[in-house]
């Protein structure tokens, strides 16, 4: 029998710690879509589904709210967003602050959804924050977390340009923050009319 060169021990060697990470790291996944596509409801399904196929005493369902009730329309929203998830959700507001929350909660039997990325982008602009940098943190929490991470965001890029020198900030913002985390999901799915069409996998 012959024995492995060097290099094959290591490729072997490669090959088992990759199957090992694969194992522990969750899956990225990632919804988009225009307003009251159905974005949020499609989002809250993958999350309910992969939290049940954990199966697991320790298995957790976040919910990671970036919305602030600023005015009745908003915490209507909030309500109704509210009304669609049962006890198996664990709700944790998120408005600033998203990359240290989704660290506090992550773990590998963890399903976390982060609804929604663009209000968050809105909250950071409202607040004078650093956008890139927020980005980038949120990024690594995502990257080095064990668990199964569903991230929201609208799709703000097919209309018109936008008249105000704002709302051309926050269109540009979000879109880079759009290509960025359709860059790292495992999937990617676009909503449209309550249609989910998966366009990454």
């Amino acid at each position: 029998m012959r024995r492995k060169t060097g290099s094959e021990l290591g490729s072997t060697l490669g090959s088992i710690l990759g199957s090992i990470l694969g194992s522990i790291m969750g899956r990225n996944l990632f919804v988009i879509g225009g307003a009251r596509s159905g974005k949020s409801a499609y989002a809250e399904q993958l999350a309910t589904d992969n939290f049940r196929a954990l199966n697991h005493n320790n298995a957790s369902l976040y919910y990671l709210a970036t919305a602030q009730a600023f005015d009745q329309e908003m915490q209507a929203r909030i309500d109704l967003h509210q009304q669609r998830r049962n006890a198996d959700w664990q709700t944790i507001d998120a408005p600033l602050d998203l990359p240290e929350k989704l660290a506090d909660c992550s773990h590998q039997q963890a399903v976390i959804l982060v609804d929604c990325l663009s209000i968050w982008t809105t909250n950071l602009l409202i607040a004078e924050a650093d956008i890139a940098q927020a980005r980038d943190n949120f990024v690594q929490a995502v990257t080095e977390s064990p668990a199964t991470i569903i991230m929201v965001a609208s799709e703000t890029g097919l209309g018109i340009v936008p008249d105000t020198a704002l709302s051309r900030r926050f269109r540009d913002a979000n879109g880079i923050t759009n290509q960025v985390i359709a860059q790292l999901a495992d999937e990617v799915y676009f909503i449209v009319a309550a249609i989910a069409q998966k366009i990454k996998s």
